[in-house]
């Protein structure tokens, strides 16, 4: 059965008159904004065959998937989307669904688009099971485990919305593989690869962290309350710089560290801090929630001159939606809305300034470079951002 999504010329277009100037927020947009966007990715990113989606539009022929650390993998010429991209779009369905309005429209959209695309990706040749990084009629590829623990948050969350038993044995099937990827070397950690297991990553331990927490709260089994704790207690000692409590990037199995720092891999760790705390209420945890959400603020927004708050920073825009996740926690348990009132700005600034004539997201925070051609995952960032926002109020 399919399911089509209808797009009018009027929302197409609607708001885009306005790219010169933008102004205050009003209740209930942002919801809008992010329907209007998955319409649009649906329309411009889908096919009338199957319930993939291709990774770039206008199609890009010269595009490689370097985000593989695989150049023969990546060499290849894909028609469809690699499974992380593809997975921004559970995420954003999935916060369109926590909308009170059209619930059941959305969940329709979980089970009869996206989960039926991600069957796909599922590789069951392959022990324990788990998402392979491309579609299982090609050549067999490499599967990661951060990619499928962003799936198992996002089966996780489906189950707490809907209580559909379902979706949480497919949680908990992943759950599984990503704990295959553990092992003892360098006091433990789970790998970021499975077929180059040569590093132990924050992407990979941090939102680990969080599914298990999501999977405490879905079954309250304190195993999962354990796991939360070991991982995000070894990320912590292992990751973090000591100088401004962000986090670093990855560790070698020699001991080198990787040391960029990116927005998702603190949002995490954000997140998995505010989650310990919600279900412990040991402060500690509730510190450097606090810790981080400064610190992140302080390395990952930029001031601009015709702006009077600050800027988000060129970077993954997802990486970005993934650290707002953490913020969204954090505010869960103090009640502080700076940050999001922040993220709510760069959110209006987006809408009105950083899209193009078929209501697609550049991603150039500067405002000063187009894109010719759009990546799923940067509009899927997107739809999540605008349905998060709407359900806290904005």
């Amino acid at each position: 059965m399919k399911l089509i999504i209808k797009i009018t010329t009027t929302v197409l277009l609607s708001g885009l008159c306005y790219l010169t100037g933008y102004g205050q927020l009003n209740k209930g947009q942002s919801a809008e904004r992010a329907q209007r966007t998955l319409a649009i990715i649906y329309a411009k990113y889908g096919n009338t065959k199957n319930q993939l989606l291709t990774e770039k539009y206008p199609f890009d022929a010269s595009f490689k998937a370097d985000y593989l650390d695989n150049s023969e993998q990546a060499a290849g010429q894909k028609k469809y989307a690699y499974l992380w991209p593809f997975s921004g779009s559970f995420s954003a369905v999935n916060t369109l669904m926590e909308l009170p309005k059209n619930k059941a429209l959305y969940q329709k959209i979980l089970d009869q688009r996206v989960l039926l695309g991600l069957m796909e990706y599922r590789d069951h040749s392959r022990e324990p099971v788990g998402y392979a990084s491309y579609i299982n009629s090609a050549l067999a590829s490499d599967r990661f485990y951060d990619d499928n623990v962003w799936l198992g948050i996002d089966f996780t969350d489906s189950y707490l919305q809907t209580k559909k038993v379902d979706y949480l044995k497919h949680a908990k099937e992943i759950w599984a593989f990503v704990k295959s990827g553990a092992d003892d070397k360098l006091g433990g950690g789970i790998y970021w690869c499975e077929q180059k297991k040569e590093s132990k990553n924050t992407c990979s331990n941090a939102p680990a962290a969080v599914f298990a927490l999501k999977l405490f709260e879905a079954t309250q089994e304190k195993d999962y309350l354990n796991e939360a704790r070991h991982l995000y207690e070894w990320t912590k000692a292992g990751l973090q710089d000591p100088a401004d409590k962000l986090y670093w990037d990855n560790i070698q199995l020699n001991g080198n560290i990787g040391k960029a720092k990116y927005s998702y891999n603190v949002g995490q760790m954000l997140q998995a801090a505010a989650l310990l705390y919600k279900f412990t209420k040991e402060k500690k945890y509730l510190v450097d929630a606090q810790e981080l959400a400064k610190a992140c603020l302080a390395y990952f927004f930029q001031s601009m001159d015709q702006d009077t708050f600050p800027v988000l920073k060129n970077s993954n825009v997802w990486f970005h939606a993934v650290m707002m996740r953490g913020y969204i926690s954090l505010f869960e348990q103090d009640g502080n809305r700076k940050y999001l009132d922040i993220f709510a700005k760069n959110l209006d600034r987006a809408w009105y300034k950083m899209r193009d004539q078929d209501g697609l997201f550049d991603v150039d925070w500067t405002l000063e470079k187009k894109q010719k051609s759009k990546w799923l995952l940067d509009q899927c960032a997107f739809v999540e951002m605008y349905g998060r926002l709407a359900r806290i109020g904005y």
